[in-house]
């Protein structure tokens, strides 16, 4: 078993991408197989500076064990297609022999008269391919010229070609629909395509992952494998993965990539986790789980056919389950990469304790700045809910002056403000919501939050008994 991931060098990973990869690696490793990383650079104006260690950090971040790949090279390399081009002409050429390819040297002249007339006739663009009858001699006096040119594939024109699927089962492309695609380009670089059947096949992949918008395409990957006689991998076409907005994510849309994600303060496991269930799911229907459970639980029959939503409210939810059950100092470890401390007079005790209150609370790092940010300002300001809940009941005013006669005479401890809490309930048999939720507004301005007497603690015995005098 070995299994492929191969995105392009562009800087960022977006996590429809990362989905497949996900997929791909479970798969591989459930069979005890090889997950590779091979570089697809063909397009090298998109190619970004550094995107070979970004998807490796990436990647080792989720918890992937790359067995082969640009940084790691096993028998199989070079792991980047720019570094593969003799092997594209090589391969194109043979195909030129067999006949199952052609020089095309139409102009981009040429190749736009015939857009012209295809749209002139409400058609998609599909080359006549004029140049699969150019005799040999022309052919030869081109290239003794130095004409430029492509080399496309010689697609049949009638029949069928069946793609076989893991998921879909088996589907039937009409040929009639398939371009005489360019596998070859005139600067010596192979299309996506081409460069993926020859790569896939020289480096043993034996199962292949991909998006189900591409099935079509794949008609075209298994008459390349046809013409070669070589063997097909087994294919395993995924539903796409959707934007909120029920459109294809996308970066331009501003749908999250991974390290966007990251840098908000989501974990890399909670990520993982929650886009493995984008479009499958365990028999046991277990939702929180460990890479190691993952791959145990993987099964590929079990990938959907439908499309699945990205939901934040989802990955949210995914990431505060992991945060909870984080150790507390692993957790104030990881939270003050995001806390931005706007009173620098505050001691570190006084910081981590503010910060442990949240742990049950936060959804993301940066979270954090927003939660806490009432205890570094003097503005109390409860809002129209909390002024009508303090009108709702006459036992409410007696509640909070009842509170502030406990804990007036008290010294300022957690343990003090708990017995004067108590205090009152004892005093006015007033328990609950009736109980909790006017002291926590009297002295912090909110009718929720994290724990009463610590939330009442950390705002400081000043600021308190000054709210509880109003």
């Amino acid at each position: 078993m070995r299994t492929r991931y191969a995105p392009s060098p562009t800087g960022y990973m977006h996590i429809g991408n990362l989905r497949t990869a996900i997929f791909e690696y479970a798969l591989a490793k459930k069979y005890q197989g090889d997950f590779i990383l091979r570089i697809e650079d063909t397009d090298q104006a998109r190619k970004v500076e550094g995107a070979i260690d970004f998807i490796y950090k990436t990647l080792e971040l989720c918890g992937f064990k790359i067995d082969e790949g640009p940084l790691n090279p096993g028998k199989f390399g070079p792991y980047m297609q720019s570094e593969r081009l003799d092997l594209y002409k090589k391969y194109a050429l043979e195909l030129v022999e067999k006949g199952k390819a052609y020089y095309c040297f139409c102009t981009e002249e040429e190749l736009e008269a015939l857009r012209q007339k295809c749209a002139l006739r409400n058609r998609p663009f599909v080359y006549d391919g004029r140049c699969s009858k150019l005799p040999h001699e022309k052919i030869e006096e081109n290239l003794k010229n130095g004409v430029p040119y492509v080399i496309r594939q010689k697609m049949p024109k009638t029949g069928y070609t069946i793609v076989k699927d893991e998921i879909y089962g088996e589907i039937k492309i009409d040929n009639s629909i398939l371009d005489d695609q360019i596998l070859l380009k005139s600067d010596g670089f192979p299309t996506y395509n081409f460069a993926n059947v020859i790569d896939d096949h020289l480096m043993a992949i034996t199962h292949v992952i991909r998006g189900k918008e591409y099935l079509d395409q794949t008609a075209k990957y298994n008459l390349l494998y046809e013409a070669f006689d070589w063997e097909k991998p087994t294919y395993i076409h995924v539903a796409m993965v959707l934007g909120e907005d029920g459109t294809k994510l996308s970066k331009r849309n501003g749908d999250a990539s991974f390290m966007d994600l990251y840098d908000e303060g989501f974990l890399p496991e909670a990520i993982v986790n929650y886009l493995s269930l984008l479009g499958w799911s365990p028999a046991d229907n277990q939702e929180v789980f460990t890479m190691a459970e993952l791959i145990n639980k993987f099964d590929e029959k079990r990938i959907s056919k439908s499309s699945s939503q990205y939901d934040v409210k989802k990955i949210e939810w995914f990431n505060h389950q992991y945060i909870k059950n984080m150790d507390d100092d692993v957790y104030l470890n990881w939270v003050k990469k995001y806390f931005v401390n706007p009173d620098p007079t505050k001691d570190e005790k006084w910081v981590e304790h503010l910060l442990l209150i949240y742990k049950n609370q936060l959804n993301y790092g940066k979270e954090i700045n927003t939660l806490v940010q009432d205890f570094f300002t003097d503005n109390y300001n409860p809002n129209e809910e909390c002024q009508e809940f303090l009108k709702s009941d006459p036992i409410i005013p007696e509640v909070i002056k009842t509170f502030k006669m406990e804990i007036e005479n008290r010294e300022w401890t957690i343990e003090n403000i708990n017995e004067a809490i108590n205090k009152t309930k004892e005093k006015l048999n007033v328990k609950g919501k009736l109980l909790y939720m006017p002291i926590r507004i009297a002295t912090s301005g909110i009718m929720h939050g994290p724990e009463l007497a610590d939330t009442i603690y950390l705002i400081g015995q000043e600021k308190v008994m000054a709210r509880l005098n109003k």
